[in-house]
């Protein structure tokens, strides 16, 4: 008999080694509470979960990485939140038949790509972690967010605020939570440890959402012109 046990254990050994090697999931649920009446939201998606390792450097992408893309099309960005490694090149291609001029000038990367035509982009490098708020300087309704983040790892929640995220090899990681409307700003302000040595399903996190004024100024600090929200613009 001791030689099946062997063979079993033996077994059991590789199995572990090969899902080690693949990498495990870790889940999380973040509630979403309004901070005005402590009622909790429907929609509980587009909070935003990473893990930093405690351990070991993290590559900042270069050019030779892949892009990743934020269409302008009907006047709105797809998608309005994207997550990037720190260091990528995003495109933001124009795919409206009028200009737009994409520009961010508050936290994150700061830049302004002037104003380019219907068919054309032009890209920027999130070249350090934080979060970018983005306009068009001519359409006032487009607005989104890229956050870059110091990870490989990392997801955004579904409508019920489940985020899995998957092939995390064994260690240990700051997990970072973040949602653009909640009491933390920055996002190195919601964080905890946690170790890896297997798929892990962890406690509900809690965010307080305050109300929000998404109104905003153009890139000069003006009003933006009511000529802009005319049809053929």
């Amino acid at each position: 008999m001791k030689a099946p046990i062997k063979v079993l254990l033996l077994m059991l050994a590789m199995a572990h080694a090969a899902a080690a090697a693949e990498g495990y999931s870790v889940a999380v649920e973040v509630k979403l509470l309004r901070s005005d009446n402590q009622q909790p939201l429907k929609d509980l998606s587009k909070s935003v979960v990473w893990l930093v390792p405690t351990r070991g450097d993290f590559r900042i992408r270069t050019k030779d990485d892949p892009h990743f893309r934020m269409v302008q099309k009907g006047k709105k960005f797809e998608p309005d939140l994207l997550i990037v490694p720190a260091g990528s090149l995003v495109d933001f291609p124009n795919m409206d038949p009028w200009f737009h001029n994409v520009f961010s000038l508050f936290q994150g990367k700061r830049f302004d790509l002037g104003l380019y035509q219907a068919g054309t982009q032009r890209s920027v490098r999130f070249d350090r972690p934080g979060v970018s708020y983005l306009f068009c300087n001519i359409h006032p309704e487009m607005s989104s967010v890229v956050l870059a983040v110091e990870s490989n790892w990392y997801g955004t929640s579904d409508s019920k605020g489940v985020v899995t995220l998957t092939n995390v090899p064994e260690g240990r990681y700051v997990m970072h939570v973040w949602h653009e409307n909640s009491s933390a700003e920055s996002p190195g302000q919601t964080q905890k440890v946690i170790e890896v040595t297997g798929d892990r399903k962890l406690s509900p996190i809690t965010l307080m959402i305050h109300p929000q004024n998404h109104n905003h100024k153009n890139k000069y600090g003006n009003d933006y012109d009511p000529d802009a929200l005319k049809p053929e613009y």
